[in-house]
C-alpha cells in the first residue's frame, strides 16, 4: 500500500514520462489563458490568442506561415482568420511582392487588443513559473529550448 504523499498530483506528475508532462503544462497554460482572457472579458479562445501573439511578435505574414507558427492546418487557420477578421482584429493584405499571395496582419484594433492581453499572458507565465527562482527560470527556458531544438534537427 502506498503512502499518502504517494497520492499526491505533484507525485503523480513526476513519475509521467516527459511527453505527458509537457501535455500536461501545456493543458494547464491553455486553461489558465482562457481564464484569464474570460475575467479581462476578452472573448477568445488561446488558439486566437496566439494567432494575435504571433502576429504582434513576428509581424504580417501569409496564412500558411501563421499556421506554421501556431499548429493548425489550412481550413481550420481560414476558420480563424475569417473569425478574428469579422471581430476587426486583423486583416488579409496583398503580398508587396507576389500579387496572388495575401499577408495577414494586426488592425490598429487587433494591436490595442494585444496589448491587453499582453498583462494577461505575463500573469499566465508567472504564475506557472512562481516557484521557480530566476536562475531556474532560465535554465528551463534553456532546457525547453534545446528539447526542441533536438526534435527539430533532422540530421
Amino acid at each position: 500500500m502506498r503512502g499518502m504523499e504517494n497520492d499526491s498530483p505533484a507525485f503523480a506528475a513526476s513519475q509521467e514520462s516527459l511527453g505527458v508532462l509537457l501535455g500536461l503544462v501545456r493543458t494547464e497554460i491553455v486553461r489558465a489563458m482562457e481564464a484569464e482572457l474570460a475575467a479581462a472579458g476578452v472573448e477568445l479562445r488561446f488558439t486566437q490568442f496566439l494567432i494575435l501573439k504571433r502576429l504582434a511578435r513576428l509581424g504580417p505574414m501569409s496564412a500558411s506561415e501563421l499556421a506554421r507558427a501556431v499548429e493548425l492546418d489550412g481550413g481550420a487557420m481560414t476558420r480563424q482568420l475569417d473569425h478574428l477578421e469579422g471581430r476587426g482584429y486583423l486583416r488579409r493584405c496583398p503580398h508587396e511582392q507576389d500579387r496572388r499571395a495575401l499577408r495577414i496582419e494586426l488592425t490598429d484594433q487587433g494591436n490595442a487588443l494585444w496589448q491587453q492581453l499582453t498583462d494577461c499572458n505575463e500573469r499566465v507565465l508567472g504564475a506557472a513559473q512562481r516557484s521557480l527562482g530566476e536562475a531556474e527560470r532560465r535554465r528551463l527556458h534553456d532546457y525547453l529550448t534545446r528539447v526542441l531544438h533536438a526534435l527539430r534537427d533532422k540530421d
